[in-house]
């Protein structure tokens, strides 16, 4: 293995400046850095990119008046320092030319090859394509972005360098226009770099987006640490020499630093304990720098004994890796005058990915067996971009469940087979079976944690052993959307839900329509494809599901698409003009149509009660009963009213809302159920409330019953009870049906 040389990239990368001299001249800084690592021929291919798009870019100027490449030599530059290869720095130096100048991607490809072209093309804003809101086309073109970066990592690494200098340069700006960058930044970019384990960027854009979103905070704390600097400065001397001192006695080679924290981590420890800066201790960590893993070890052990360790501060981050490759031993210590102190201990190569990251890759090209297996979980996390990104109908979709996917914080938990798994802290056993495998999530009906049955629901910890129950025919639950914390999860569960509700809408769509054909005395079979396709044409779908759905759904009316399909000859437009006024026939409500077919929480219709389904936009059919108050108002519209009737033999339970006045005896709540299960019942929800009597409790019981007569029978067996006062049916708001 080669070996590798200690690098400060946070100093480095910090506010680059734009080179005064020409990116091509041997004094530039780009070239300084070039040279470090590339041959002269690399180099050269290096200055070519350069002078095409300077040429690219004659007569523009960057909003603070400096000539345009500036900037991109500028992304150039950082790149350069973190030792990436010779296509990742010439597409910075070309990023933004097909964007903002007359250059094609054509042109790039045939002038610097296929791979740069496609690195400067997933950097490409959608320019020509025209989008409802601001909101929209940002969110689409981060989407475009993302999924050039699953194919190519490069892709992220020249945006996150060009959102870098974007951000030190940020002040020229207006200032909602700097408040709205660096929030972006903040939310997206930089949980992106800590992701990627780019720790010195990571940190870099954190604190610039904290600058230009809160200036005067960043202001004073900044002077906060300027003054605190000077109080601390013995305490942190004497720390060092201690630590120093006693390594050097256990014959422990080691490099030993101390360290501010970066601004924005202090002000986030400060809102998130609600504390002073007076009351923040660590505001100064020491970091430890071995040459080998056991060395590790042996330094913690050496430090436990120079400090006492605070109980329950220690992380082992060597032995469970971050999801970024991060690997480090954290601990806290009690130091002198009681000050609480905190030390990361690593070796040289995690030190090296711990500020490089993914970039590492390009930066040491070693063999090392950690970096493969971060460049493994790397492809992974891409891969589930891709899932999300599939499963997204849009782009405003798939951006909330990638920042869901980007949340910091996490946990650790074993599969059956004893590996482990990253986990955004929140994370339930639903999210760890989409993290399993997509089919797995999809059938999961339960979990044992720790060897015992837990509920879905139930958020794991560090170490938790999880094994999935899963069940051939089981579907995903839209209640799991309440609680689950992945952006894969997330997006598995309503691309179900969506595809059951457009199946099952297509298949209540085409019954819609069959029945208004056949009440127009149409041949159903009649209707051939001719007709379909220029229907499709008229309407501009995309196929006949599509319109089927529509119906379904109740954005489009049976009615209305019936007659334009008897219209599509003159034969059947002569029969359907004939026929014009005829009634509608009946739709049979079976019960188990799903998600097309609604029944009204206002009324919550039963079979044996009268019914009227009523087309609903978005929702489908909702089926409400005849005396419903709720739709009183919806009657002056008769076309979106359907006749629709029970079928005799649906086998379903319903819910019902059933109202108790009881004594105020012991064991009534018990006496009441045992009776519910007797009638053959189930009770899904109750609740209790005083009446005006104190000799008297309001009891609130939905039931779930087959039907009229089965409620009826299970009223009169709860009415014999002899403390139960009143019983009665609630339909909607105030409106009860009263058996005595």
């Amino acid at each position: 293995m080669p070996k590798l040389v200690a690098k400060r990239p946070a100093e480095s990368l910090k506010h680059v400046a734009a080179p005064l001299l020409p990116a091509d001249s041997e004094d530039s800084l780009l070239t300084q850095r070039l040279r470090v690592y590339l041959k002269p021929e690399d180099i050269e291919q290096v200055w070519a990119a350069y002078r095409f798009s300077d040429m690219a870019h004659t007569g523009q100027l960057r909003k603070s008046g400096e000539p345009y490449i500036t900037h991109p030599v500028s992304v150039a530059c950082i790149l350069a320092e973190l030792h990436m290869d010779v296509p990742t720095v010439v597409a910075a130096l070309l990023h933004d030319v097909v964007e903002d100048t007359g250059v094609t991607t054509q042109e790039v490809s045939e002038r610097f090859g296929k791979q740069v072209a496609e690195l400067v093309d997933g950097l490409s804003k959608l320019d020509k394509i025209k989008f409802s809101t601001e909101t929209e086309a940002q969110a689409e073109n981060f989407r475009k972005m993302l999924l050039a970066m699953s194919q190519d990592v490069r892709v992220i690494l020249v945006k996150l360098a060009d959102r870098l200098h974007n951000m030190s340069t940020l002040g020229v700006m207006n200032p909602e226009k700097r408040r709205r960058t660096a929030r972006e930044t903040l939310e997206i970019y930089a949980p992106i770099a800590n992701r990627l384990g780019l720790n010195a960027i990571y940190q870099e854009l954190e604190d610039l987006s904290f600058k230009h979103l809160y200036p005067m905070r960043y202001s004073v704390i900044s002077k906060a640490i300027l003054a605190a600097r000077g109080n601390r400065k013995e305490v942190v001397g004497k720390i060092l020499d201690a630590i120093r001192e006693r390594l050097g006695e256990m014959h422990i080679e080691a490099e030993v630093t101390g360290r501010e924290k970066h601004l924005y981590s202090i002000y986030r420890k400060m809102t998130g304990k609600t504390v002073t800066f007076s009351q923040i201790y660590d505001i100064y960590g020491f970091r430890i720098i071995v040459k080998d893993l056991s060395s590790c070890y042996l330094a913690l052990g050496v430090l436990h004994g120079l400090y006492k360790p605070i109980p329950g501060k220690f992380k082992d981050y060597i032995a469970i890796p971050k999801a970024n490759g991060y690997q480090s031993l954290h601990t806290t210590l009690f130091g002198p005058f009681g000050t609480p102190i905190e030390v990361q201990i690593r070796s040289r190569e995690m030190h090296n990915i711990a500020d490089a990251g993914v970039a590492a890759h390009w930066l040491y090209k070693t063999t090392d067996a950690h970096l493969t297996e971060l460049q493994q979980q790397t492809h992974q996390w891409l891969q589930r971009l891709l899932d999300i990104q599939s499963e997204s109908t849009d782009s405003l979709e798939f951006l909330e469940h990638f920042k869901v996917d980007l949340f910091p914080d996490e946990v650790y938990v074993f599969t059956p087979k004893g590996k482990i798994m990253a986990l955004p802290k929140g994370a339930t056993a639903v999210d760890f079976a989409y993290a399993v495998h997509t089919d797995i999530g999809n059938r999961c009906v339960a979990v044992k944690i720790n060897q015992e049955l837990a509920p879905l629901r139930t958020e794991l910890h560090n170490g938790d052993h999880v094994e999935i129950i899963t069940a051939a025919h089981a579907h995903p639950n839209p209640a799991w959307l309440n609680y689950v914390a992945t952006g894969k999860a997330r997006a598995h569960i309503r691309h179900f839900l969506k595809s059951l509700q457009t199946t099952e809408s297509a298949h209540l769509g085409e019954r819609l329509l069959n029945q208004a054909l056949r009440a127009l005395h149409a041949d159903v079979a009649k209707i051939d494809d001719t007709h379909w396709l220029k229907l499709l044409r008229d309407y501009g779908a995309k196929n006949k599901e599509e319109i089927l759905t529509d119906i379904g759904l109740g954005k489009r009316l049976n009615v209305m698409v019936a007659h334009q399909l008897l219209a599509m000859s003159e034969e059947q437009g002569e029969r359907h003009a004939k026929h014009t006024n005829k009634p509608l026939g009946t739709i049979t409500i079976r019960g188990s149509e799903g998600m097309a077919v609604q029944f009204a929480q206002c009324c919550r219709p039963i079979p044996g009660d009268p019914i009227l389904g009523f087309i609903n936009k978005d929702k489908g059919l909702v089926i409400h009963t005849h005396d419903c108050p709720a739709i009183r108002k919806f009657r002056v519209d008769p076309e979106k009213w359907l006749d629709v009737e029970w079928d005799p033999d649906g086998k379903r339970l319903f819910n019902v809302n059933l109202k108790l006045v009881v004594a105020n005896q012991r064991g009534m709540l018990a006496q009441i159920a045992s009776t519910i299960a007797e009638a053959g019942s189930n009770i899904d929800h109750v609740s209790m409330e005083e009446s005006d009597s104190s000799a008297y409790t309001n009891m609130h019981f939905t039931v779930q019953v087959e039907n009229r007569v089965h409620l009826a029978e299970l009223m009169r067996r709860i009415r014999k009870i002899p403390d139960v006062v009143r019983i009665n049916r609630v339909k909607g708001a105030g409106t009860e049906q009263r058996i005595q």
